[in-house]
């Protein structure tokens, strides 16, 4: 699995490679000749006797189209000295026709446009042979007509020089600096998994687990909600992972930044770096829109596979990368807008326009998805979510399309992954719903707001504990039948009832001799232990391929499901819920649940051979217990109805038991997730016994 994974990942980077090529100074040289572009640029301010001196264009500069420029001998000749004196001694003669033939007769040169100029009557060294004897005289200012072979001011040349360099580098060190924000972002979580693989971890991992990975960065909150609903805690692991990012965007944001005065757009050298400053922190906002949309991703296969994040984890780092996106987002806007509000050329146009309206709707975004709203109602978010990011990322395509033009400095390709990588997900998302086919779900009502659905003839029933899928009810609502939820799954041949379990312990126990373990009064026969993929069924279990959902209603769709015996239902999943490999390996698995949490509990039982369950539940709640009371049986449990579960208690009893490692999965409210998450962290902290902590709670 590793080395296919490592073969993934060599993929995906010769890709990358591919994609990075459309970024200015890995691909894209929009100033193949800096002194030839500085020459070209200095002469566009002055009209020729051919220009149409009624139009003028940026800078007040007279429009000449490229048929003049081409026939004009005066241009010609002035541009070939000014190559010849400021390039002959650095390029060779054939660079110098190289440019001579792609950009000397444009009509403006404009970012973006690609098209061929019309060819020039003579070429670059014919054009010097026409000039007699060297220029010495300069065009007096921008209005005289270029009516003969003259001396580009140096002052003008400089700036223009300057200008080419100094914008191109900056973008340049722009694109360098995208790159590395967004390697380091996934890169650093599948570094970190592999350091886990390392020979000499093995030992270093379970003393500072407690430390840094299990551990909330705030007090014990983490799957609750902080005071005010501010929001969720990461632990000290993610915590960990956000100040590094964070760091790396200033420090990548700080460093590097050269004046070059005299400038064409930027008067003083305050001014100037102040624009890099604007420009550097743009590229970083449309380089982290790749990395902010992979994090939110449900077919996130790229880290999803090559690491052991779980995807709760990967959607708390996505609202953190957020903000750190609106954060540059908002720098650029602010930096941009003393430079350019006094320009109303600029201000006037339809870039700068997309320009504001992305920064406002990153804004609004933001604000948007604060927990408060995604309580009050999570569907709603969620639609508006998308369709705000949709229109997001059309106003930057067109803030830089007609502002830079395709193809100049690569802004595009930021854009271009991004939707890539959402376009690959909604494909994905909907090829697994057409893979798994449509089915017909028998639901049952419980009682008291609990619903069971049985889906029939699921291929992946017995694909191991830890899943979930999103379910779809389209029939339910005709007003949004797109409304799925995850819910986690239980093979359907576990959810026997709890008579034929008790009946089938009876003829175990009377004429089984296999070899045992001893758990809570009744045998567990080991041979019974499936190898395929870590399933054990009972011999009396009917097959059946099919899955069982257990639902709590809810204020979403879930609030219209009642008793029905063919409930169109399609699925989207399974997805792993986290990584099952360090709990499989524990000698002891306790599974520790609250309320209709049981429910991702329970494929666990059949996973291991040496289990204790511990499941507290309200007295509302105790319809379920008759419901799993089959799975239950089949392993040592302790259920507690209208009774808190002692969690530090139970932790000190299994290491006094002697285990090396325990390995805990605690499913269920936010309160018991946080306290068993903090009785962990003490007792890990203690020598001896080593716990392996699996949180599974669906708080995103």
């Amino acid at each position: 699995m590793r080395i296919c994974s490592t073969i993934w990942l060599a993929a995906c980077l010769l890709q990358a490679n591919l994609v990075f090529s459309d970024l200015v100074g890995f691909g894209l040289h929009p100033f193949k000749i800096y002194c030839a572009s500085a020459c070209h640029w200095a002469l566009l301010a002055y009209p020729l006797e051919c220009s149409d001196k009624s139009v003028k264009a940026f800078l007040g500069w007279t429009i000449t189209s490229s048929e003049c420029k081409a026939n004009d001998t005066a241009y010609l000749t002035t541009l070939a000295w000014c190559l010849y004196d400021k390039c002959g001694e650095t390029r060779r003669m054939s660079e110098l026709q190289g440019f001579w033939e792609t950009e000397a007769t444009r009509d403006m040169l404009q970012f973006g446009n690609r098209s061929k100029p019309l060819p020039a009557k003579w070429s670059y060294e014919e054009t010097l042979q026409q000039i007699a004897e060297p220029p010495t005289k300069e065009p007096a200012n921008t209005t005289t007509v270029l009516n003969f072979t003259a001396l580009v001011p140096e002052d003008e040349y400089q700036a223009q020089f300057n200008t080419a360099w100094g914008v191109t580098n900056e973008q340049e060190l722009g694109a360098k600096y995208g790159i590395i924000i967004l390697i380091t972002g996934f890169g650093i979580p599948i570094l970190l998994t592999w350091l886990y693989y390392l020979p000499f971890t093995s030992h270093m991992l379970p003393k500072i687990t407690p430390y840094l990975i299990h551990p909330s960065s705030i007090g014990t909150y983490s799957v609750r909600p902080l005071p005010f609903l501010l929001g969720n805690a990461p632990t000290v692991g993610q915590a960990a992972y956000v100040v590094v990012f964070i760091i790396i965007n200033i420090i990548l944001m700080s460093v590097n930044y050269q004046s070059m005065q005299p400038h064409l757009y930027y008067p003083s050298e305050t001014i100037e770096i102040k624009a890099y400053i604007f420009y550097r922190t743009g590229i970083a906002a449309y380089a982290l829109l790749p990395l902010l949309i992979l994090f939110a991703s449900r077919n996130n296969l790229l880290l999803l596979w090559l690491t052991n994040w779980s995807h709760a984890t990967y959607l708390l780092l996505h609202r953190w990368v957020a903000r750190l996106f609106v954060l540059h987002a908002l720098v650029h806007s602010f930096l941009a807008l003393p430079i350019f509000l006094p320009q109303t050329a600029v201000v006037n146009s339809d870039y700068w326009a997309w320009g504001v309206a992305a920064t406002i709707l990153c804004v609004v975004i933001l604000f948007a998805s604060v927990l408060p709203i995604r309580r009050f109602s999570y569907e709603l978010f969620l639609v508006t979510h998308v369709i705000l990011s949709v229109i997001l990322v059309v106003g930057l395509w067109y803030h830089v399309v007609l502002w830079i033009g395709l193809d100049t400095y690569g802004y595009e390709t930021w854009i271009y992954a991004a939707c890539a990588v959402w376009f690959f997900d909604r494909a994905a998302r909907v090829g697994r719903v057409l893979k798994n086919g449509i089915r017909r779900g028998k639901v049952t009502d419980l009682g008291n707001g609990y619903i069971r659905v049985d889906v029939p003839h699921a291929s992946f029933a017995n694909n191991g504990p830890g899943l979930h899928v999103y379910a779809y009810f389209p029939t339910l609502s005709l007003w949004r039948p797109w409304e799925n939820h995850p819910f986690s799954i239980v093979p359907t041949s576990l959810m026997l009832p709890q008579k034929s379990m008790q009946k089938q312990k009876l003829e175990q126990s009377s004429g089984s001799s296999s070899p045992t373990a001893k758990e809570s009064g009744f045998q567990i026969d080991v041979d019974d232990i499936e190898k395929h993929q870590g399933f054990r069924a009972a011999q009396s279990a009917p097959v059946s391929p099919g899955i069982t959902l257990l639902i709590k209603k809810s204020t979403g769709i879930t609030k219209y499901l009642q008793a029905n015996d063919g409930l169109l239902t399609l699925m989207d999943g399974p997805y792993h819920n986290t990584t099952t490999r360090e709990i499989r390996q524990c000698d002891r698995l306790l599974l520790i649940g609250g309320g209709i949490g049981i429910t991702s509990l329970l494929p666990w039982i059949a996973s291991h051979p040496n289990v204790k369950v511990f499941w507290s539940l309200k007295e509302s709640a105790k319809c379920l217990v008759d419901e799993v009371g089959g799975v239950l049986s089949k392993a040592e449990k302790h259920v507690r109805v209208g009774r808190r579960l002692n969690i530090a208690h139970l932790l000190e009893e299994e290491a006094e038991a002697g285990y090396t490692k325990v390995g805990i999965v605690v499913s269920g409210p936010g309160g018991l997730c946080d306290d068993v998450r903090a009785a962990v962290v003490v007792a890990g902290k203690k020598a001896g016994t080593v716990f392996e902590l699996d949180v599974d709670a669906y708080s995103w």
